[in-house]
């Protein structure tokens, strides 16, 4: 619930007044927050209010539904409109949520995470598409600003010959006043007023035509320009998305080799038991336990089908782990019972990967210090 309805930055103003967070990162204060929400009670209630504030309006809308049903319909409409974040802290503190209900959200909470990783990759193509199309249009532009200027020299040497040859029909005209006598050039010169009037004319459209043309490149080029200014904003936000994506990774990636450094000291003499898991990841895994003078033991993960085993391996175990995403909700929360009614410690991983592993592992260690006791993690996934 806390890193779907409250950003990072959100998330860190609201920790500040619990622990210091300049130090930390992002993945660091989402854990510690999740912590320590059900120990400290001034942060429950802040980040109660702070969520009230932040999605007041959305449980303003909620807290007019009267029955399950109304519940779902907005709930729905929420989903479609991709409001997920008021919505979701609206029914999960609504009067008349159920059990199946408050399950139904949060498996639809859950599965957006993942189609959150494939919109990234859609979002790099759309990109390179992006940055493709903006050297294009660039071009485009770049033509249209040469026809433009072309245009603009032709208007204007239409408009001095225009003068210019207003100014020799003014000349002209004053030589008819002075010379009524000469009647015959005076017919002459008639005709060629009237040439000259017909040129004038004809110059004359010719220059309200390459007015009306430089007004339409002008609207063109214009157009082509806001367009181009839209491009260069949606390739700025794909690229502040992808660079925040790719430090989301480096986070990681730094995160799992702090925990190598320690890992000797933390697993030397541990008996660990690891749940579930991939086939691909698992012998990697039991080699880095043996590696740091661990002993290991892995169960598959089938609770009912083989509890008996399970409880044995987990009475035999000092530190039990399991990944999340190997493993369903209803095993996970008989697991962690069984480890509580037998006092050993768990890990519940985020992935199956070796550097959740090692990850998860060093975290121990920080949990221990900070509570006094051995840590019992829980994660946002299962609680």
């Amino acid at each position: 619930m806390i890193g779907t309805c409250l950003s990072t930055a959100e998330l860190r103003r609201l920790m500040r007044k619990f622990m210091d967070v300049d130090d930390a990162n992002d993945l660091e204060v989402h854990h510690e927050a999740v912590r320590m929400v059900s120990q400290h009670a001034g942060l429950g209630r802040a980040l109660h209010k702070t969520l009230e504030q932040q999605h007041g309006s959305a449980v303003q809308r909620f807290g007019r539904a009267r029955d399950t049903d109304a519940l779902i319909a907005l709930w729905e409409e929420a989903l479609r409109q991709g409001e997920v974040p008021g919505a979701y802290w609206a029914v999960l503190t609504h009067r008349r949520v159920t059990p199946a209900l408050r399950q139904r959200v949060f498996g639809d909470v859950h599965m957006l995470s993942h189609l959150v990783g494939a919109a990234n990759r859609a979002d790099i193509r759309r990109l390179v598409a992006l940055e493709q199309e903006n050297a294009e249009l660039r071009n485009r532009v770049e033509r249209q600003q040469e026809r433009l200027t072309g245009i603009g020299e032709e208007r204007d040497r239409a408009l001095a010959e225009r003068d210019q040859q207003a100014c020799e029909l003014v000349g002209m005209r004053s030589a008819l006043a002075r010379g009524a006598q000469e009647e015959a050039r005076h017919r002459e010169t008639a005709a060629e007023v009237a040439a000259l009037s017909a040129a004038v004319a004809a110059q004359t459209r010719r220059r309200e035509q390459a007015e009306g043309a430089a007004l339409a490149a002008g609207a063109d080029a214009q157009r082509l320009e806001q367009e181009l200014a839209r491009l260069h904003a949606c390739v700025a936000e794909l690229a502040h998305e992808l660079a925040a994506a790719e430090t989301q990774l480096r986070e990681m990636a730094s995160g799992a080799d702090a925990a190598g450094s320690t890992l000797s000291r933390l697993l030397r003499g541990q008996r660990v038991l690891y749940v579930g898991g991939r086939p691909s990841s698992n012998p990697a895994i039991r080699d880095l336990v043996l590696r740091h003078g661990g002993e290991y033991q892995r169960h598959d993960g089938g609770i009912e089908d083989r509890k008996g085993l399970l409880a044995s391996a987990a009475a035999w175990a000092t530190l039990v782990v399991f990944p999340v995403d190997c493993i369903d909700h209803d095993s996970a929360l008989a697991l962690k019972r069984m480890c509580m009614r037998q006092g050993t410690r768990f890990v519940a991983l985020r992935s199956a990967g070796v550097a959740s592993f090692a990850n998860g592992v060093s975290a121990l260690e920080a949990a221990e210090m900070r509570a006094g006791l051995p840590a019992m993690h829980l994660c946002p996934k299962h609680g």
